[in-house]
């Protein structure tokens, strides 16, 4: 596989332990215009939280180089708040098959 194809991501997200709730409130408004970024450039991102409220997913799809660089990004505004950890996923290319 190239670095240049496009390839399922899975991004995990943990609240820290002791956080303050407005600092959790600035950080969903970052993470709201980077998702906001990402689908204005006509890319899929399906994003959520898990029942146990502390922890979320999202699934897209994209260059090693882009997933790379929203990880980044994504990292940068919550890395306070949020524990956040990048891989790729070994699955069906799903996101590009649905988004046709």
């Amino acid at each position: 596989m190239s670095q240049q194809e496009a390839k399922p991501w899975v991004l995990v997200t943990n609240i820290k332990e002791k956080i303050n709730p407005q600092d959790l409130e600035h950080v969903a408004s970052q993470i709201s215009t980077l998702i906001d970024e990402w689908q204005s450039q006509g890319k899929i991102m399906w994003s959520g939280p898990f029942d146990n409220e502390q922890s979320s997913m999202a699934v897209f799809e994209a260059t090693e180089a882009e997933a790379k660089e929203f990880f980044k990004k994504y990292d940068d505004a919550c890395s306070k708040v949020l524990t956040s950890h990048l891989y790729q996923w070994g699955a069906m290319p799903l996101l590009s098959v649905l988004s046709k």
